[in-house]
This record gives structure tokens, C-alpha cells and sequence, in this order.
């Protein structure tokens, strides 16, 4: 079999094909990936949970994501779909930087709006999961606000500035999602903490 959860993005999007041409995928399923990294399903998981998570949408042309910009608001965390890297993610704050990212960036393909959590701690949380148990490797505070990417940011091990209840919140959900998720391996969770709210990001 192989293990797809080394490497990020590039062997995850592999996993279905490998399961279509007959190699058994190790660990967490290729229908657990895709629940994980499909914003509709995912969404809906979320809710089930009663996590939050910042207002979004997709949309297929730029016309598009200009009536979604209005309805999700600014400012607007703006990406290409399944972006490597965070490779050209950009935070907008007006209807003409939309209108200028669209235009410089040309993403084929959906896009992503988000909305961007100004002055938001950005939280990475690594474990690992069996299926039953979850293990919390790591709960690491972002130095810089939120939205910069994982691979760009400078980390702190432990936060220094969550309180025992935040960080038991965040405990608590990321042992809630992986095992709703079906996670067998490992799992990374993004969050921000913003005030006293927890948003899965």
C-alpha cells in the first residue's frame, strides 16, 4: 500500500487516482480526503460540530466572485483552487482590488473567497489519530496575524498567549474533527482565535 499523508497537498491529490488504479491507500480513506478538503462537505461537518468557520464561497468566473465578494465581505482572503504552497493568495479589501487580483492572477478553475479575520491569532495544531484515540502532538501560535501561509510563517511551541480555556476548546475540536473526519494518521488543523471565538480556518 502507499501512505499519502507525507508531503502535503501534491500525494493528497493523488490518493483517488491511486485508488482507482488498484494501489490500497494506508490510513485515513480517500472519501475522508476528499470530506476534509471539499468546502461544501466540509462545511456541513462543521456544522454538525458546531464549529465556526470565517464566510466563504467559490465561484467559477470573475463575474461570479464579484457578487460573492459582496456577500461574504471585506476584507477577503482570495485563492486559486487546491493553491500549492499558498502560491498567489492575496488579501483584498475593496471591490477594485478584487477586480486588480483577478486580473494579475487569471486562476482557471474556482476561486476562493474567504473572509479575512483582521487582527486574528492563527493557530496550527498537529496530532495524530487511530480512528478511536486522538493524540495532540502540538498547538503552535503563528507569530504573524492570520492568513499568512503555514510554510511562510514563524511559529511558537507553546502559545503564549491562549488561555487554558481557548486551549482546551481547541483540543477538544481538533479531537472531534479527526474523528469525525475517519483520520487514521496524521491530521493538521488551522485556527483562528479571534476575541474569545474559535474558527476553523
Amino acid at each position: 500500500g502507499v501512505i499519502v499523508q507525507f508531503g502535503g497537498q501534491t500525494p493528497l491529490k493523488l490518493a483517488a487516482g491511486l485508488a482507482d488504479a488498484g494501489v490500497p491507500i494506508l490510513g485515513t480513506s480517500v472519501d475522508a480526503i476528499d470530506l476534509a478538503e471539499d468546502r461544501s462537505r466540509f462545511s456541513a461537518l462543521l456544522d454538525d460540530l458546531g464549529c465556526k468557520a470565517p464566510p466563504y464561497a467559490f465561484a467559477d468566473t470573475p463575474g461570479e466572485a464579484a457578487g460573492c465578494a459582496a456577500r461574504v465581505g471585506y476584507p477577503l482572503l482570495v485563492r486559486p483552487s487546491y493553491v500549492l504552497g499558498g502560491r498567489a493568495m492575496e488579501v483584498v479589501y475593496s471591490d477594485d482590488g478584487l477586480a486588480d487580483y483577478l486580473d494579475r492572477v487569471r486562476p482557471e478553475g474556482r476561486i476562493f473567497l474567504d473572509r479575512f479575520m483582521e487582527n486574528a491569532i492563527e493557530v496550527d495544531v498537529d496530532a495524530l489519530c487511530d480512528g478511536e484515540d486522538v493524540w495532540i502532538g502540538g498547538i503552535m501560535q503563528h507569530v504573524e496575524e492570520a492568513g499568512i501561509h503555514s510554510g511562510d510563517s514563524a511559529c511558537v511551541l507553546p502559545p503564549h498567549s491562549l488561555g487554558t480555556e481557548m486551549l482546551d476548546e481547541i483540543r477538544e475540536a481538533t479531537r472531534a474533527l479527526a474523528l469525525e473526519l475517519g483520520v487514521v494518521g496524521l491530521i493538521n488543523v488551522q485556527y483562528g482565535v479571534l476575541g474569545d471565538d474559535l474558527y476553523v480556518i
